[in-house]
């Protein structure tokens, strides 16, 4: 019997011996359960500064004293209400403001102020029934070389001008005028060109240098 028992016994404790060692095998042979992550390690010091890039190609330079918008105004006039008809040697009336950074002002409706010496763009557009002419008065002196006009009648005709005026004394006035000289017509100005509203005359001066 103890014979037996020995031989059993150690039959038994082979077999278990066996079985745990394959099991540890097949748990190497899957990997096992992953490990916790270890803590992030400290940053690297910063890397050497690149090489600096090419300088860029230098810019076209501006040109020297090339004329901008220094100041400008606006004034116009509702036809047929604010201007009716103008005799030679009478200024034409542009009683109202349009848009102006203040600097050109309006001295009365006919006569405007230009405050700064320097040069000054100066733009006016009147309608009339009539042949007639206009020019710019500028401190109080016609400038025939401003004078536009229109010889044909029949509806309504613009008279259109365009300038440069340049001043020699600050605060020199500037008018839109119908000459005064022998022949010059009355401008008749009409009230409306066949829509609800009268239409507007303009009178733009912009300051350039």
């Amino acid at each position: 019997m103890l014979v037996l028992v020995l031989v059993l016994g150690g039959s038994i404790t082979s077999t278990l011996f066996a079985g745990t060692a394959r099991g540890a095998h097949l748990i190497s042979e899957s990997g096992g359960a992953a490990g916790i992550p270890g803590v992030a390690g400290p940053a690297g010091a910063p890397g050497i500064a690149g090489a600096a890039g090419a300088v860029g190609i230098q810019g076209v330079p501006g040109i020297p004293g090339a004329p901008g918008i220094l100041d400008y105004s606006d004034f116009y006039a509702l036809q047929g209400t604010d201007n009716g008809p103008i005799a030679p040697g009478s200024p034409v009336a542009f009683p109202r403001t349009a848009s102006s950074n203040n600097v050109i002002t309006a001295q009365s409706p006919t006569t405007f102020m230009l405050p700064t010496i320097g040069t000054y763009l100066v733009q006016f557009q009147v309608g009339t029934t009539s042949p007639g002419q206009l020019g710019l008065t500028v401190g109080g002196n016609y400038q025939a070389s401003t004078q536009v006009g229109t010889a044909g009648a029949g509806g309504t005709l613009q008279i259109v001008g365009i300038s440069l005026v340049t001043t020699t004394i600050a605060n020199t006035t500037l008018s839109v005028s119908v000459p005064s000289a022998a022949g010059s017509n009355t401008i008749t100005i009409p009230a409306g060109t066949g829509g609800q509203y009268p239409y507007s005359a303009h009178l733009t001066i912009t300051r350039i240098q």
